[in-house]
Parts: structure tokens; C-alpha cells; sequence
């Protein structure tokens, strides 16, 4: 197979991954209390990342540098803020409605994002904001347009928090030299950290859990955490940052073809709609951002802002 075609492969599997999450986070959090899944999908995360760190050890260089640590456990913080809002809204909304809405990240990005000093976002831009807003209108009517459900709530607000993560890893990491795996494993440890005490009364469920459940918190964990990052920085340092974005931006589709042909969720014609709005709004405002960056950094000198080290940070 191509090199092409397999990164390609590669970043969809990534997407399809990540769109799956909702519906398993949704069928564990029906058996478990919320904060059992998050804590137990951190913990075996975590303890999944030492092996491949200790490796990294033995090729003589240090486990985790006192930087690592450091914007690790920030960054760590924020991502166990996105996967609250994320898991709680899940637990209460469809899991298409919640792939779909969470998509509103890469619209929300470039609003917060004021660095290299490339200024605001283009008119147009905000076009493609509104009709983001316009499908979430769509996407939480009922039989009639209504007020987002405490679900479909959450999901606006990990959205928001999630960009700020996002733009919180661009400062904290450019012109840094840390290692994806060890700033991820810190993140994992100090998810699992947070979410010990919080979910230690109902720990004693997880003695009780089905196989089913084990399984999907062994999924979330090991495929949309450990797997779903590595492969994205593998497939990204192989490709373009465009073509990674557009195909990693199929996640909402699949979250919502998974939810509606796995789960027997029904979509309504506004519902559909609003989806293909989402998925139109999310590309086209994405692809303004992109153009606007692209002619931002060919306008910078020559010695301006150091390239960043770091791709990415898991969803």
C-alpha cells in the first residue's frame, strides 16, 4: 500500500475511533456512575503509557523532564475539564447530537486563538460560525424549535473548553522540545488523580460490572486515548496538517452514523439538517482559518515564531 493512502487510512481510522467514543461512553455511563468511567478510562491509560515511556528510558534519556511534568500536569487539568463536560453530556444527550456538537471545537479554536500575531479571523469566518449555531438550533429541536437539553448543554460547553485546551497547548508547547508520549502519560496520571477522590464512593460498582463494560472502558481507554493519539502523531509528522484536518475532521459524521445505525437513534428531518450544516459550517470555517494561517506565516519574517514540537493532544 501506498504511504499515502496508509496515513490517510491511518487518520480515518483515527476519526472513526474518536467518533465512536460517544456511543461507548454513553453505554458505560448507563452501567457506571460517570466519574467511575472517567476515572477507570484514566487509570488504565495511564498505566498502559508507562511500558512504552520505561523504553524510552532505556534508549537514555530521561522518563519525564521537570518541562514535561510541568505543562503535563496543566494541560492535564484542562483535558480532565473537557472529558467531564464531554462524559456528562454524553450521559444525557444522543451520541450523534454530542459528536455533532462537539465539533464546534474547530469553529470555537480560532476565536480564542490570538497568537502569531495573525489578528482576527476573516468576515466570513463568522459566517461559518452562524451557520454552526444555526445547526445546533436543528440538531436539539424536538418536534419544534427548543432550548438545548442539559445534554446537548454540556456538550456546547466541553466544545468551548476543549478549544481553550487546544489553544492553551499551542502556548505552552511552541518552541518547547517535549516528547508526545511523556506529556501525554503526565496527563493521563493526573486525569486518573483527579477523578480518584470524586469517584471514590462508587468504586465498589466496578466489582460488579458486566464483561461488556470492562470491555468498553478497556475501548475507551486503550483505542480512543492511547491509540488515537499516537496514531494521529504518527500520521500527522507523514502528511500535510491540511489533509489531516479534513480527514480527521469526519469524526462528527461517524459519531453520528455510529449513534444512528449502532444505537437506533433517530434523526429527524430538522436533525438532519442541522447535521449537514454542522459538517459544512466546521469544514468551510476551517478552511478560512487554514487560508488566513497559511498567509499569516508566509507575511512572518524570517525569524519569527519558533515551529512548535508537539502535533497534538488526545480528545
Amino acid at each position: 500500500m501506498p504511504d499515502t493512502r496508509r496515513t490517510d487510512l491511518v487518520l480515518l481510522l483515527v476519526a472513526l475511533v474518536w467518533g465512536s467514543s460517544y456511543l461507548t461512553a454513553k453505554s458505560a455511563t448507563d452501567a457506571l456512575p460517570v466519574l467511575v468511567v472517567l476515572f477507570a478510562r484514566y487509570l488504565i491509560s495511564a498505566l498502559a503509557m508507562v511500558p512504552p515511556v520505561l523504553a524510552a528510558a532505556r534508549r537514555g534519556r530521561e522518563r519525564w523532564t521537570r518541562e514535561e511534568v510541568r505543562v503535563g500536569s496543566v494541560l492535564g487539568v484542562t483535558q480532565a475539564a473537557v472529558l467531564v463536560l464531554e462524559t456528562y453530556g454524553v450521559a444525557r444527550t444522543s451520541a450523534a447530537n454530542a459528536g455533532l456538537l462537539i465539533s464546534l471545537t474547530l469553529v470555537i479554536t480560532p476565536l480564542l486563538d490570538r497568537t502569531g500575531g495573525r489578528g482576527g479571523v476573516p468576515p466570513r469566518f463568522y459566517l461559518a460560525a452562524g451557520m454552526c449555531v444555526a445547526a445546533v438550533a436543528l440538531l436539539t429541536a424536538g418536534h419544534g424549535l427548543r432550548a438545548p437539553g442539559t445534554g446537548d448543554a454540556l456538550i456546547l460547553a466541553a466544545a468551548v473548553v476543549r478549544a481553550g485546551h487546544v489553544v492553551l497547548v499551542g502556548r505552552l508547547t511552541a518552541g518547547r522540545s517535549l516528547r508526545a508520549l511523556q506529556l501525554t502519560s503526565v496527563q493521563m496520571a493526573v486525569g486518573a488523580v483527579l477523578c480518584a477522590v470524586p469517584a471514590a464512593g462508587g468504586l465498589p460498582t466496578l466489582a460488579h460490572a458486566s464483561a461488556g463494560t470492562w470491555g468498553q472502558l478497556v475501548y475507551l481507554a486503550l483505542f480512543c486515548s492511547v491509540f488515537a493519539f499516537l496514531a494521529q502523531t504518527w500520521a500527522i509528522q507523514r502528511t500535510s496538517p491540511g489533509r489531516a484536518s479534513l480527514l480527521l475532521g469526519t469524526e462528527p459524521v461517524w459519531a453520528a452514523a455510529i449513534g444512528i445505525g449502532l444505537a437506533g437513534e433517530h434523526l429527524t428531518l430538522a436533525a438532519a439538517l442541522g447535521a449537514a450544516l454542522m459538517v459544512a459550517g466546521t469544514y468551510w470555517g476551517q478552511a478560512i482559518e487554514r487560508a488566513h494561517r497559511t498567509a499569516g506565516s508566509v507575511r512572518e519574517p524570517a525569524g519569527g515564531r519558533p515551529p512548535k514540537r508537539l502535533t497534538g493532544t488526545p480528545a
